[in-house]
């Protein structure tokens, strides 16, 4: 009888782990999100893109790793400027890889944020982005075509995506939907950061970052 009560126990551990497991994988990226933002943000990396590209290229040939680690971290708890790890990635990594790595690690740090957003509630998003945003943009929530709002703040790079992509966890759009509207429209705003800088548009960058 003891025997089989520890294998039933067993079985509902393994059965609580695979239902919950992006819940798990959520709050382990958010807690780590929030220790290497804090950290960065107090030693100084973040200041400026001087001294945020001095930290990236001192890491050699992990630089990309290093690169799009903070970009995912910077979506997670946005302590950074995320105009400033987008250019960024163009300035040290030149248009086209600057381009690429961006696109990796803006897309993975959106879908995170999702999960987190579904794990953890309305409470997270507040914590977060403060009352006073998701006040303005909860009444996006009840509307049917919220998907299609979405994806139209996604592809126009002047909306607040990250914001966007918690207030998305709250809704009962599924996860296919939101990953293919991701992977679709994300681009253009990265590329418009990319190519701004490779045309010479930098100084209006330095300006408002």
């Amino acid at each position: 009888m003891i025997a089989l009560h520890t294998s039933y126990s067993g079985v509902n551990m393994e059965k609580f782990v695979k239902d919950q497991i992006f819940n798990i994988i959520g709050a382990i990226i958010l807690i780590l999100g929030i220790i290497l933002g804090f950290v960065g943000f107090h030693k100084g990396y973040f200041n400026s893109l001087d001294t945020f590209r001095e930290l990236i290229l001192a890491k050699g040939a992990w630089a990309p790793i290093v690169f799009m680690g903070l970009q995912i971290v910077q979506i997670i708890v946005p302590v950074i400027p995320g105009g400033l790890t987008c250019v960024a990635g163009v300035v040290i990594f030149g248009a086209f890889w600057g381009f690429i790595y961006n696109y990796i690690s803006i897309c993975l740090g959106s879908i995170l944020v999702f999960f987190i957003s579904r794990t953890f509630g309305r409470s997270i998003v507040i914590r977060i982005f403060g009352e006073e945003l998701y006040d303005k943009y909860k009444g996006k929530l009840n509307e049917d075509r919220y998907d299609k709002f979405f994806a139209l703040a996604i592809f126009l790079p002047v909306a607040p995506d990250d914001f966007l992509c918690y207030l998305t966890g709250l809704t009962e759009m599924s996860v296919k939907k939101f990953v293919a509207i991701i992977l679709l429209c994300k681009p253009l705003s990265i590329f418009a950061y990319s190519m701004a800088w490779a045309l010479g548009f930098d100084f209006l960058i330095k300006k408002y970052l």
